[in-house]
C-alpha cells in the first residue's frame, strides 16, 4: 500500500497558524457578534416592555369588570405607537379584542401583522400567572417580539390585582435584524481582513523559522555527498540554534575520524604496495628454483617428488597474489594507465580464448567488423578471469556473446550452473571475497574481480553480475567504443 504523501513542514506550520488564527478570529467576532445581537433586542425588549406599561396606564379606570369585544378592542387600541408597539390584542378569558380584518394588519403602511396565532401557549400560561413575558417569532418570513403582560389594578392602600385581562403587544423587529445583518457582514469583513494579515504574518513566521530548518537540510545534504568539511552559521542561542550547533560538531567528529580512517587506510595501501614489491625480486629467484624442481620431479622419489611439485605451485600461486596485489595498489595510487588501441573486439574474445586453450569448451556469438578503442590488455585480463570462474565454478555450455551499438559495446559471460546466491551477489566484486569459504585456500586470491571491475572503470565502462531466469550467473562488461585517454602513471 502507498504511503499518503504527507504536507511539508512549511505548509504544516501555514496551516497550524492560519488555524488558529482563523478559530480565534471567529470566537472573538461571534462573541462579539453574540453579545451586541443580545444587547440590540434586549434595548428593543425593554423598550417595548415600557411602552407597553406606559400606555395601559391610560386605559384605567375600566367601564366595566368584565370587558365586552369592543371594550378589549379600546384597551388594545391605546398600546400601538408609530415607533415600537405596531399590533396589540387584549385578551379577557375567551373574549378578545378584534385582530386583522382581512387582508391584515398594515401598521404604518409595513408588513402584515400576526395574529393571535403566533402567542403560544407557554406564553400564555406565564401572563396569566402574572408574569411581563416575552418571545421571538417569525411571521411571514418577518421577524416579530410579542410582549404579553397582564393588565393590573392599582387600587389606593391595596397591593394591585390581576384584572383578569392580557395584553398582547407585537413589534417588528425588521429594523433591528438589518442592524444586525450589518453587524454580522462587519463581523465576517472584519475576519476576512485577520485571515489575511494572519496568513501573511505565517508566511513570514514560517519563512523565518523554515530558514535555519533549510539550511540544516542543505548541510545534510553535503554532508551526506562527502563534503565533510559543511558547517552552518550559527546565530542565536534557541533550539535550533542548538541544532545547528550539535550539527556542526558532529560533522567536525566525522570529518576527523574519516580523516584518520583514510590515512590508515592510505597506510595499509602503502604498506601492501611496499610489501609486494619487495617480494617480487626474492619470488623471482624462488620461481627460478620452483621451475627446476618441478622439471626434476618426475625423478624425485616420492615424497621428495610430491613436495617439489607443492613447492612449484604454491610459488605460482603467491606470485599470483603478489602481482594482484600490485595491480590493485596501482588503481589504488591512481597511477594505473591504459594503453589504448583501435581493436577488433570479436578477435580481441577469441585470442583470448584460443591462448588459453578454451575455444573448444565456450560458446561464442561474435558479430564480425565490432571495433572499439581499447585497452587490449586489460580487457583481456578481464575476459580471462570472467569466462575462467565461469569454467570452473559454473557448469557448461558456458557462452561469450557480443553486442554493440554506436556508443557501447556488451559483452556477456555466461555459464548454466546454479548461479549466485542472492545474499553474494553485492559483494561478488569485493576484494578478497569468496562466494564459497570451501575454495578459500585452494583457488584464486578473491582479487579477481574486483581486478576486473577496477579495469573496466578504468575504461569509464563497468562489469555487473546478475542470474539468469533459466539458471546461470551472468556477467556484462559495459564499455564505451571510444575511451578517452586518462592521465596516469607509467606501469
Amino acid at each position: 500500500m502507498t504511503p499518503r504523501p504527507s504536507l511539508g513542514l512549511r505548509a504544516r506550520l501555514l496551516f497550524a497558524f492560519t488555524l488558529v488564527c482563523v478559530v480565534t478570529t471567529a470566537a472573538v467576532a461571534g462573541g462579539i457578534y453574540v453579545q451586541a445581537r443580545n444587547d440590540i433586542l434586549q434595548r428593543t425588549q425593554d423598550a417595548t416592555v415600557e411602552t407597553v406599561r406606559s400606555r395601559l396606564k391610560d386605559v384605567f379606570p375600566l367601564r366595566s369588570a368584565t370587558p365586552d369585544q369592543d371594550e378589549l378592542g379600546d384597551i388594545a387600541a391605546v398600546v400601538p405607537d408609530r415607533n415600537t408597539v405596531e399590533f396589540a390584542v387584549a385578551i379577557y378569558g375567551e373574549t378578545h379584542s378584534p385582530t386583522a380584518p382581512p387582508g391584515g394588519w398594515r401598521p404604518g403602511g409595513r408588513v402584515l401583522a400576526p395574529d393571535l396565532g403566533v402567542i403560544s401557549p407557554e406564553l400564555r400560561r406565564k401572563v396569566a400567572d402574572g408574569e411581563i413575558a416575552w418571545q421571538r417569532v417569525v411571521w411571514d418570513d418577518t421577524p416579530w417580539l410579542i410582549i404579553g403582560t397582564p393588565l393590573l389594578i392599582d387600587e389606593p392602600d391595596r397591593p394591585a390585582r390581576a384584572s383578569g385581562i392580557e395584553v398582547y403587544a407585537a413589534r417588528s423587529l425588521i429594523a433591528e435584524q438589518s442592524s444586525i445583518d450589518g453587524l454580522a457582514a462587519r463581523a465576517w469583513g472584519i475576519g476576512g481582513v485577520a485571515l489575511t494579515f494572519a496568513i501573511v504574518l505565517a508566511l513570514l513566521a514560517t519563512r523565518g523559522v523554515l530558514r535555519p530548518v533549510r539550511e540544516l537540510g542543505r548541510a545534510a545534504r553535503l554532508l551526506g555527498e562527502g563534503e565533510l568539511r559543511t558547517r552552518i552559521e550559527v546565530s542565536g542561542s534557541d533550539e535550533l540554534a542548538d541544532v545547528a550547533r550539535t550539527f556542526n560538531n558532529t560533522a567536525a567528529e566525522l570529518e576527523r575520524h574519516v580523516k584518520q580512517l583514510r590515512e590508515m587506510e592510505a597506510d595499509a595501501r602503502r604498506f601492501v604496495a611496499d610489501v609486494s614489491h619487495e617480494l617480487r625480486t626474492p619470488l623471482a629467484a624462488l620461481t627460478a628454483v620452483a621451475d627446476v624442481l618441478d622439471e626434476e620431479a618426475a625423478d624425485l622419489p616420492e615424497p621428495a617428488g610430491r613436495a617439489a611439485r607443492l613447492v612449484s605451485q604454491e610459488t605460482l600461486n603467491l606470485t599470483g597474489l603478489v602481482n594482484d596485489l600490485i595491480e590493485i595498489s596501482r588503481f589504488d595510487s591512481g597511477v594505473a594507465a591504459l594503453a589504448l588501441n583501435e581493436v577488433d573486439v570479436a578477435e580481441l574474445v577469441g585470442a583470448t580464448l584460443r591462448t588459453r586453450g578454451w575455444s573448444e569448451q565456450v560458446q561464442t556469438e561474435l558479430p564480425p567488423a565490432v571495433t572499439a578503442r581499447l585497452d587490449p590488455r586489460r580487457v583481456d585480463v578481464i575476459l580471462a578471469n570472467l569466462v575462467g570462474n565461469a569454467l570452473r565454478h559454473g557448469e557448461p555450455p558456458v557462452s561469450v556473446r557480443l553486442t554493440a551499438d554506436a556508443h557501447l559495446i556488451a559483452l556477456e559471460v555466461r555459464d548454466h550452473g546454479p548461479g549466485l546466491d542472492e545474499a553474494v551477489l553485492p559483494h561478488v566484486f569485493d576484494r578478497f571475497y569468496k562466494a564459497s569459504a570451501a575454495r578459500a585456500r585452494s583457488e584464486g586470491s578473491g582479487l579477481g574481480l574486483a581486478i576486473a571491475r577496477e579495469n573496466a572503470r578504468l575504461h569509464q565502462g563497468d562489469l555487473t553480475v546478475t542470474n539468469a531466469p533459466d539458471g546461470g550467473a551472468v556477467f556484462t562488461l559495459r564499455l564505451p567504443r571510444r575511451t578517452h585517454d586518462q592521465d596516469g602513471g607509467a606501469e
